[in-house]
């Protein structure tokens, strides 16, 4: 995008690539959160490293334990199994959705970033972890806070550094840009032929709507509308 809140966001993307602090993406679904995070890998001095994402919405509290933390049982072959932020080390481990962690699991975490330590599930002492923290949320933590449902200490530690990524409504011209660009990988695509250009007319109704879903609504309209397109201009 080329408006002023994309240019502004890649610069403080990289401003802060090139450090090591966690940081907290904020934004609505479908802004972009999970690119962000992996530029900041990408171009930062952990880039050679592993970029290790899980959501916290998607697992059970219990699951999600297991699969963070790890499961250690000795003597059992094939029960010893690192968990992510281990399996991060060197690189950068991405926290989706961190905002739908149950209180539980936010005071390990708590621990976890405060003293860079892990300890698997079954295990009897602590493994030492390298890696950097980088959390996304679209809800709001400070009221989370208020409310009991977030711990304070938690948010703190997590947002050393924020990013608010600007939903799709407030990039003035990068409908366009994104449009077009969604367009032209879906006509490079094999098994895919695609128009690849906008007509005047379609522009306007893609600019005018809201897009609540930002980007991944817009990127979802595109394709929809490129497969019943007749031509090579999509009207």
């Amino acid at each position: 995008g080329s408006s002023p809140a994309t240019q502004e966001l890649a610069r403080v993307v990289g401003r802060l690539a090139a450090s090591d602090v966690n940081v907290l993406l904020v934004g609505e679904t479908g802004t972009g959160k999970r690119l962000c995070a992996r530029a900041l890998h990408l171009i930062g001095p952990r880039g050679a490293g592993p970029f290790v994402t899980v959501s916290c919405r998607a697992l059970s509290t219990d699951a999600l334990e297991r699969e963070l933390f790890g499961t250690s049982s000795p003597g059992r072959a094939g029960e010893e199994r690192p968990g992510l932020f281990e399996q991060a080390s060197g690189g950068t481990i991405f926290l989706d959705e961190v905002g739908e962690l149950r209180l539980g699991l936010q005071a390990r975490l708590v621990r976890v970033l405060e003293e860079r330590r892990v300890r698997r599930a079954g295990d009897t002492s602590d493994r030492p972890i390298d890696a950097r923290i980088v959390a996304a949320t679209q809800r709001d933590l400070d009221s989370m806070t208020r409310e009991g449902s977030f711990r304070e200490d938690l948010l703190y530690r997590l947002r050393v550094a924020a990013i608010v990524v600007p939903p799709l409504r407030e990039r003035s011209g990068d409908v366009e840009v994104l449009a077009t660009a969604f367009l032209a990988a879906l006509a490079d695509a094999p098994e895919h032929r695609a128009p690849r250009a906008l007509a005047p007319e379609a522009l306007v109704l893609l600019e005018r709507y809201p897009w609540p879903g930002n980007v991944r609504e817009l990127r979802a309209a595109v394709e929809r509308a490129s497969l019943v397109a007749a031509g090579a201009t999509l009207v």
